[in-house]
This record gives C-alpha cells, structure tokens and sequence, in this order.
C-alpha cells in the first residue's frame, strides 16, 4: 500500500491511498471492505463502484481522500505513482494498520 500526498500538487483531493490486490475477486473484496469499515464511521464514498467490476481498477472517492484498488498487473501498467511523482509517498507501517 502506498499513500501519496497530493496536496501540494493536485486541487481536487489530499490523498491517494494506493493499494494492490490478488485477483480481480481480491480486487472488489478490498474495496467492498474498505466502503464497510468506513460507512460503519459514516464516512460513504461519492463513486458507488459495481460489486462486480471486472476491470481490475476500483475508486472510491471520499473527497479528501480517493483509495485505488488495483489487480496487481493493471496497478503496474497504470502506474499512478510515477504519474503522480511530485506527491511526498507516506510510509505506512503494520503498526498503523489495524
């Protein structure tokens, strides 16, 4: 998982949270988890991705914060971490993860 801070050089969001999954199964399981854990903190993203999206690239837009969920080899063709470049990485640790 990758974290950019786009603040500094994007107007429409904070962050990037990147992240990589097995499968496209895999794929939509994180992104089903991530929507859960947040709307459990009434936190609901504005994209409403299908529940069976095969493309291998989820989004979900929380305003501040948009989490990609990526099939490991569509997350290496698009590679969004060298587009966005400029944007300082932030290192996530086990210890920051629940």
């Amino acid at each position: 998982m990758v974290i950019l801070d786009l603040r500094k050089v994007a107007s429409f969001c904070d962050y990037f949270v990147i992240s990589s999954a097995t499968s496209l199964r895999h794929t939509n399981a994180i992104a089903k988890g991530i929507e859960e854990e947040l709307a459990n903190l009434k936190i609901k993203s504005l994209a409403r991705p299908s529940p069976n999206d095969d493309s291998g690239w989820v989004v979900l837009d929380f305003v501040s914060v948009v989490a990609h969920v990526f099939y490991k080899p569509i997350r290496e063709f698009y590679s969004l971490e060298s587009l966005w470049s400029d944007a300082k990485k932030i290192r996530v640790t086990s210890k920051g993860l629940k």
